[in-house]
């Protein structure tokens, strides 16, 4: 009986081994693939991190948080993220007195015409498409920040399936040596 409970639990070992090895292939494709992608489309824009002067004129928490990566193309994840919190947004803000493209926008829209072709009125438009801009670039960056953390998390798991798989080969082949050893005490 102890023999055929330790078979059992050994067959059941090396399938969840074979699952999770099986799981571990999946996850690094995926963090591959996502890697590849997430560098492909960020380099296919071209942005090179700021630097020398461009930095300067940042608060210092920004620029000490976009230092790392001064003139490099832009093509992770991090970078990303820190090139939408630490350098298009302190510029969006500077620009708009702290106020987000809602406040501004709203602004606008309660103008009269005769208001939004003057010279102030011309203003606030041309401050609302760059909010508008600016809000656009920042979410598409961030989401490539997201997808690079998904891709990251992947590659984690997928040390964590095979780490797993390889714990549960060792248990199966220990259950089958113990119930080999059961049998021949029978």
């Amino acid at each position: 009986m102890r023999s055929a409970l330790d078979k059992f639990f050994s067959w059941t070992g090396v399938a969840l081994a074979l699952f999770l090895l099986v799981a571990g292939g999946l996850l690094t494709w995926a963090n591959q693939f996502i890697g590849d992608q997430v560098h492909q489309q960020l380099s296919m824009q071209d942005i090179t991190m700021p630097e020398g002067e461009s930095l300067e004129s940042l608060p210092e928490a920004d620029r000490k948080e976009l230092d790392q990566w001064a003139g490099q193309q832009l093509t992770t994840g991090p970078q990303a993220k820190a090139f939408a919190d630490h350098y298009i947004l302190v510029h969006m803000n500077a620009a708009s007195d702290n106020r987000s493209y809602e406040e501004v926008s709203g602004e606008f829209l309660q103008l009269s015409d005769e208001d939004k072709a003057s010279a102030e009125g011309q203003a606030l438009g041309g401050l609302r498409q760059t909010l508008f801009m600016g809000n656009t670039l920042r979410g598409l960056l961030l989401y490539g920040y997201a997808f690079a953390m998904v891709g990251t998390i992947a590659g984690i798991a997928a040390v964590a399936a095979f780490a797993g798989g390889a714990l549960m080969l060792v248990l199966a082949v220990l259950g089958f040596r113990h119930a080999r050893k059961a049998d021949a005490t029978v």
